[in-house]
């Protein structure tokens, strides 16, 4: 018993949100991240939320909030304790683009995440026409908006889970990160 104690302390924890407009394909990539499956999803009223295991010894709580008008006024409720954002565009919908971006620039503005590591989730990829993470990284301005923070643009794709093992890796590794960044030196 009490080796079963020691070890499930030595498993990291960490909260991460994810966030984005309506029909980007949070609940398409949480489905896909923790069951390797597809699955038909419905639009998010309210939120979802699971637990991934992101290695032997990290688990991730994933928040998937959703991201209608209605509920974007709600997204600074989820902010506080988070150990990492997760910020999905449908890099195919060059529409409604600017209006994700001008979202994404407001929770960075937000204190609760000050310093809070960014992987912007540039999803659907598999479709005509989609930005790739470079051309995400500069129409967000993510050098400028995420200089004070450890950040990463990964190109994804829901549907085939392509760029989802590296996304969880990149959460892992800056939350990692982080969190070394703010232990007090001895």
């Amino acid at each position: 018993m009490g080796l079963q104690n020691a070890k499930a302390s030595s498993v990291k924890r960490a909260n991460i949100l994810m966030l984005g407009l309506d029909s980007a394909g949070k609940s398409t990539l949480l489905c896909k991240l923790r069951y390797k499956d597809d699955f038909l999803t419905m639009p998010t009223i309210g939120f979802n939320v699971d637990m991934i295991e992101a290695g032997k010894d990290f688990t991730l709580t994933v928040w998937d909030v959703g991201g209608q008008k209605k509920m974007r006024e709600l997204w600074n409720n989820f902010l506080e304790d988070t150990d990492g954002l997760l910020y999905v565009v449908d890099s195919s919908d060059k529409r409604r683009l600017e209006e994700s971006r001008r979202e994404f620039e407001l929770i960075l503005k937000n204190e609760s995440i000050k310093n809070v590591p960014v992987v912007v989730l540039a999803n659907k990829q598999d479709l005509p026409g989609a930005l790739n993470a470079e051309e995400i990284t500069r129409r967000f301005k993510m050098k400028k908006y995420c200089s004070d923070r450890n950040w990463y643009v990964q190109p994804c794709c829901a549907i085939t889970a392509e760029g989802l093992p590296e996304a969880l890796q990149r959460v892992c590794c800056r939350y990692t990160k982080q969190k070394k960044k703010s232990l007090p030196s001895h």
